[in-house]
């Protein structure tokens, strides 16, 4: 299914009047609203992105997006918004941080050292606590209404994750952070441990100003990668990324990987880890985000133990629900053979 024409609630402006109101004053009580939502940043990108179609047409057409058929259904509209949602003029951009408020000076440390532990589950940061698609949406919503008490009826549908949306390149043309080696948005402020949003309008708001790249010759997050699935600068190969495996990968996880996904049993973040931008990684400014109890550190064989019933209570509001209880039991008994492979006895 296409996403459906902006909707407008009201009848929209006379175009041959003008906006009537300052795009700049706008723009600016736009920022403070957001924060006041937990937004960290927005931006505005304009709807051109014809330069990245090669690269997207490539990396399709070599098959990196895997199982992933939905980024081939809608053709090249993921790279042109105007296409994708008629009526679009600009886009808004939104960054949200979700690193847990609980999460220590030295955060990284700690992670590695629960990958050190072959009995320990690891579970991707971002999925701790509750599913950002919920409360991203929401929010963005919300920003959206408080844009339309600014200068009037005007047509708008939010994104988060939802719709095949270039995110990255749109955050990265509106100055949120750039691409980094592992595809990831990085921003110097605050590394790459946020969500990302989206508001395509039909109004024209001023652009801002994209960010340039600060990696340098660093490749860390190439050479960390379990499965060395980022086979070249600013391309991956979803077939072999232990995120894509455990969460969008149907059926057995191939035999040639399986040992090199230790205990993480949903997502992975060593690329994220490894790389030195996030050492200024920003606390989230919601309680969304707080690690859940069950998520906390815990042991392979407790969450074996768990059966379906518990499985969707305890995930109830989680991004993990979303891959079901027989994904879940695949991911931890893969784990759990990795570490029968290593642990004495």
């Amino acid at each position: 299914m296409h996403p459906a024409p902006l909707p407008v609630s009201h009848p929209a402006a006379d175009p041959a009047t003008g906006p009537g109101w300052d795009a700049q004053q706008v723009l600016a009580q736009l920022r403070q609203h957001a924060a006041t939502l937990g937004f960290s940043q927005i931006g505005v990108a304009g709807v051109d992105l014809s330069s990245a179609e090669p690269h997207l047409l490539q990396w399709l057409s070599d098959g990196f997006h895997g199982e992933m058929h939905y980024m081939t259904s809608h053709g090249l509209k993921r790279a042109r918004p105007a296409e994708l949602v008629p009526g679009t003029v600009s886009v808004i951009t939104a960054r949200m941080d979700y690193l847990p408020v609980s999460a220590p000076e030295g955060w990284q440390a700690v992670e590695w050292a629960r990958l050190a532990r072959p009995e320990a589950a690891t579970v991707s940061v971002y999925a701790r606590g509750r599913d950002y698609h919920k409360v991203l949406r929401t929010r963005l919503q919300k920003l959206a209404d408080h844009l339309g008490t600014l200068i009037g009826p005007f047509g708008h549908r939010a994104f988060t994750d939802s719709a095949p949306v270039m995110e990255v390149e749109l955050a990265s043309r509106s100055g949120l952070g750039w691409r980094g080696k592992h595809t990831l948005l990085l921003s110097r402020e605050v590394g790459s441990t946020f969500f990302l949003g989206e508001i395509f309008v039909d109004v024209a708001l001023p652009l801002t100003e994209p960010e340039t790249a600060h990696c340098g010759t660093c490749q860390a997050c190439m050479d960390i990668c379990p499965t060395q699935a980022i086979i070249g600068e600013k391309k991956v190969d979803a077939r072999r990324c232990i995120s894509y495996l455990t969460i969008e990968h149907g059926g057995p996880i191939p035999e040639a990987l399986r040992p090199l996904m230790g205990n993480r049993i949903y997502g992975c973040d060593d690329c994220q880890l490894i790389c030195p931008w996030n050492k200024f990684s920003a606390r989230a400014r919601l309680p969304d985000f707080d690690v859940r109890p069950a998520l906390d550190g815990p042991d392979l064989l407790t969450l074996w133990a768990w059966d379906e019933a518990t499985f969707l209570r305890l995930t109830e509001g989680s991004p993990i629900r979303r891959i079901g209880f027989a994904k879940w039991q695949r991911n931890l008994a893969v784990a759990m053979g990795n570490a029968l492979r290593v642990l004495p006895g």
